[in-house]
C-alpha cells in the first residue's frame, strides 16, 4: 500500500507542478505581453477535482488524516479497535458513495455531451473521466483497507487493528516530528 500511496503522491506532485508552470507562463504573458491563455482557471479546477481524491488516498493509506483522539486514547483497547474498524468501514462507505456519484455525473455528461462554459469549451467528459479514475483509486484503497480491518477483526487481532488503523500516540507523533527535524538539519 505504501507504493500505491507514493504513486498517488507522484501523480499529484507532477500535476501540481505542471499547473504551476502553466500559471507562471500565464502570469508572464499577461504582465509582459498583455496576452492571456484564457482558461488556466479551468485547468486549476480540473487539477483540484482530480488531485483531491489522490490526496484522500494518501491520507487514508498513511493514516495521516486528522483525528481527535482525546477520548479514543482513554478507552479500553477493545473499544479502540472497534472504533478503528468502524472508521475504516465508514471511510470505505463514503468512498463508494463518492465514486457512485462521480460515475453518475460522468454518465450524465456523456449522455448530454456537455462542454465547459469557458473559452476553451472543453468537452467535460475528458476531465470528468480523469476525476472518476482518481475517485476509483481512492475507493480501491479504502475498500482494501476496510477488508483488511474486517479480516483483522475476525481474527480478533486487536494489536494489529490498533497499530495499523489507530491514531499515533502523542509520543509517536513527537518522535516522528523530531526525526523529520533531524533529517532536515
Amino acid at each position: 500500500m505504501k507504493t500505491y500511496s507514493r504513486l498517488c503522491a507522484v501523480a499529484f506532485g507532477l500535476m501540481m507542478t505542471a499547473l504551476c508552470v502553466v500559471i507562471s507562463v500565464e502570469t508572464v504573458l499577461r504582465k509582459l505581453f498583455n496576452h492571456s491563455l484564457a482558461g488556466v482557471d479551468e485547468l486549476s479546477g480540473y487539477a483540484i477535482a482530480i488531485g483531491a481524491p489522490l490526496c484522500f488516498t494518501i491520507a487514508a493509506i498513511e493514516q495521516s488524516h486528522i483525528r481527535i483522539n482525546l477520548l479514543h486514547m482513554r478507552m479500553p483497547r477493545g473499544m479502540q479497535a472497534a472504533l478503528n474498524l468502524l472508521a475504516a468501514l465508514s471511510l470505505a462507505a463514503l468512498s463508494l458513495y463518492l465514486v457512485t456519484f462521480t460515475y453518475r455525473t460522468v454518465a450524465e455528461t456523456q449522455m448530454f455531451g456537455s462542454v465547459a462554459q469557458t473559452p476553451w469549451m472543453t468537452p467535460l467528459i475528458w476531465p470528468q473521466t480523469a476525476w472518476l479514475v482518481a475517485m476509483g483509486v481512492f475507493t480501491l484503497a479504502t475498500v482494501l483497507l476496510a477488508v483488511r480491518a474486517v479480516l483483522l477483526a475476525l481474527r480478533r487481532d486487536t494489536n494489529a487493528l490498533l497499530s495499523d488503523f489507530g491514531p499515533d500516540a502523542v509520543e509517536d507523533e513527537l518522535a516522528s516530528e523530531l526525526s523529520d527535524l533531524e533529517q532536515r538539519s
